[in-house]
């Protein structure tokens, strides 16, 4: 069955978690990683204002008015899911516990600098907890369409948004590739099936490094 982008992105996202992993997750297509969580693994997802256990969101008709995101939108609790207020959730990010934050981006730059959270000019509600999770989590995952709705990249040498954190992506997961965060730059490592490594450079604003092996990931969830 042919799987939609955003979810294939989520799902090659959801092979960075290992089993144990204490895992917190963006808006948008990184709350999607959820879905594609292996059944053999043990997984602690925690959201900002206070839950460490997070599960899928609640179905129509059984949600928990109690049990939100930190965006508040109804979810459900796993077996053993502890709550705790906002100061030690925050806690618990800035001390460095989070294995992973899987973030959105606007833009993310050669050496890692990461952009999520304005664009100049537009009203948002602020920054939230994103620079923390980017600056503490042991690897910060950025998923992310390649380019704009006008098609201008969001994969740059500099970021020209204002910043989110700095050197903090290892990983970028976008639409069309996946590229690793090197001392060097973007290392293209993988394709998703269709496109060509001659296309990522186009449509990236970076000098882009191509690994030997390049692994192309199937819209049918088969890796070639």
């Amino acid at each position: 069955m042919v799987m939609a982008i955003k979810d294939m992105m989520a799902k090659r996202a959801a092979e960075e978690i290992q089993n144990g992993n204490v895992v917190n997750l963006g808006f948008g297509i990184p709350q999607k990683v959820l879905n594609y969580i292996d059944k053999e693994k043990t997984v602690f997802f925690h959201a900002e204002n206070g839950i460490l256990g997070a599960g899928p969101a609640a179905h129509k008709g059984q949600e928990d008015p109690d049990i939100v995101d930190s965006g508040c939108v109804p979810i459900t609790a796993v077996k053993g899911a502890s709550y705790f207020d906002s100061a030690d959730s925050f806690g618990l990010v800035r001390s460095g516990k989070l294995d992973i934050t899987i973030l959105g981006a606007l833009e993310v730059a050669a050496n890692g600098d990461l952009a999520n959270w304005i664009v100049p000019g537009e009203v948002v509600p602020g920054m939230g907890g994103a620079m923390d999770l980017a600056k503490k989590a042991k690897k910060v995952i950025a998923i992310t369409m390649h380019t704009d709705k006008k098609g201008v990249p969001k994969l740059r040498d500099r970021c020209r948004l204002p910043l989110t954190a700095t050197n903090c992506v290892s990983l970028i997961i976008t639409d069309i590739a996946v590229l690793k965060v090197t001392e060097n730059g973007f290392l293209l490592t993988e394709l998703f099936e269709g496109h060509t490594a001659e296309e990522v450079i186009e449509k990236t604003a970076a000098r882009v490094e191509v690994s030997e092996n390049i692994r192309i990931i199937s819209y049918n969830q088969e890796s070639k």
